[in-house]
């Protein structure tokens, strides 16, 4: 372990990547749904699109932790910030004159490698943050909510960025830009990357990621349902329900559609990121026992579910768009966030806290793989129960995943021996 200089160094230079490479992510998905949206793609076919982006990065972080291991934390970030440059410079290639099967398959392509670098990324910034932080008065947490929250914050701005881009630049030349920046800032962080990181162990085996641990095996199981629950209306469901409400079918009503969606989309992750980073605070984490902030994960899961519960009963009421219905669903979607931003910094944490130094990138690994899967899963339903059964359903859906988050938090141990100390 390095000393606590060189770790804060290597703590900020990571973060930095980590920024720059989740700027690219959120402003791709806000170009790839809006883009698409007004080719006439169904929200379906919209959900396909995003379909292999979430199966990659399951199958990325069964092994990336064993790849970091092996490797090193710093060749799996550069790694991931590569992948997505040529993932950006791949969609600069599409015709709109394909056919849309061919389009379908050619972005779900490019949406795995993006996938890939994303899953990288992440993995790598999140397990040097329990390699490098202080471990003496909740460091550990102030850490990784600082991490977790400011990275969500720039995906907010991503949102932003993504669907400001397409109505000044175009899809292509958005496209084109965002490679041309990141490639720059990869080159930078890659030159000037000081150490504290460690760089692998030949010994590290595949086996070693799947966890023996039970603590991480349920907070896997409600990372599953959590990150379903949001993904469930966050993919698909409302912002093509806002296009709906917003859009007058003209180019210019379109465009001012893009940016208040993208606004709306933008403002939702900057509160869930700004309250992740407060979350030691919100929580009195630095004066709470351990088992006490174990315990807190099924209540907050709790608290989240009457939010979708009460927005599904209010959409059930009424007929079709109508104006109180959309005001009612930005209050509450924005309150769902500020609260399901509580519910993620404990698990971010948590799951630091339950691993050990020596594993911490098979472990960290492996909960992403069910973050992966729970995105997965909310993507799939997120077309298929809008176009099923509208925003009830959708709602619906992710209120039953709401609950179950806080059922399979309830199986974590409090005491739980090992919690390192």
């Amino acid at each position: 372990m390095t000393d606590r200089p060189q770790g804060l160094s290597a703590y900020i230079a990571v973060t930095a990547a980590y920024w720059a490479f989740m700027l690219t992510d959120g402003a791709l998905r806000m170009l790839v749904l809006l883009h698409f949206h007004t080719l006439g793609f169904t929200p379906v076919q919209l959900a396909y699109l995003f379909v292999l982006y979430e199966v990659a990065g399951m199958i990325t972080n069964l092994t990336a932790g064993w790849i970091a291991a092996r490797f090193g934390l710093t060749a799996t970030l550069y790694a991931g910030l590569s992948i997505q440059v040529l993932a950006l410079l791949a969609l600069t290639q599409l015709d709109p004159g394909w056919a849309i099967a061919t389009s379908v398959a050619f972005v779900m392509c490019v949406q795995g490698a993006s996938g890939v670098a994303k899953d990288l990324a992440k993995m790598s910034s999140k397990s040097a943050v329990k390699l490098l932080a202080p471990t003496e008065g909740g460091g550990l947490f102030r850490w990784v909510a600082l991490l977790t929250g400011s990275k969500n914050t720039v995906k907010g701005l991503g949102f932003l960025l993504g669907a400001a881009l397409l109505a000044t630049l175009g899809f292509t030349g958005s496209v084109l830009a965002m490679a041309l920046i990141l490639a720059l800032i990869l080159a930078a962080v890659a030159t000037f990357m000081p150490g504290g990181l460690p760089r692998g162990r030949k010994g590290a085996k595949f086996s070693e990621v799947f966890s023996k641990s039970a603590n991480v095996n349920w907070l896997s199981a409600a990372r599953v349902f959590l990150f379903g629950a949001r993904d469930v209306w966050f993919v698909v469901g409302i912002p093509i329900y806002f296009y709906a409400v917003l859009s007058d079918g003209t180019e210019e009503g379109n465009r001012a559609a893009f940016f208040m969606i993208g606004s709306f989309m933008a403002l939702w992750i900057i509160l869930y990121g700004a309250v992740q980073a407060a979350a030691p605070r919100i929580l009195r984490a630095a004066t709470r026992p351990e088992a006490d902030l174990i315990s807190a994960a099924r209540q907050w899961a709790a608290l989240l579910f009457l939010v979708p519960a009460a927005l599904t009963a209010a959409t059930l009421t009424t007929s079709g768009p109508q104006d109180w219905l959309t005001v009612t669903l930005v209050a509450g979607l924005l309150a769902f966030g500020a609260i399901f931003a509580i519910n993620s910094a404990l698990h971010s944490y948590l799951i630091l806290a339950f691993t050990r130094s020596e594993r911490v990138t098979m472990d960290v690994g492996f909960y992403y793989m069910a973050n992966a899967g729970g995105r997965l899963i909310g993507t799939l339903l997120s077309g298929l129960t809008y176009q099923i059964g509208g925003l009830p359903l959708v709602l619906g859906t992710a209120s039953a995943m709401v609950a179950l988050a806080a059922l399979t938090s309830g199986r974590l141990d409090p005491q739980h021996q090992d919690i390192p100390t």
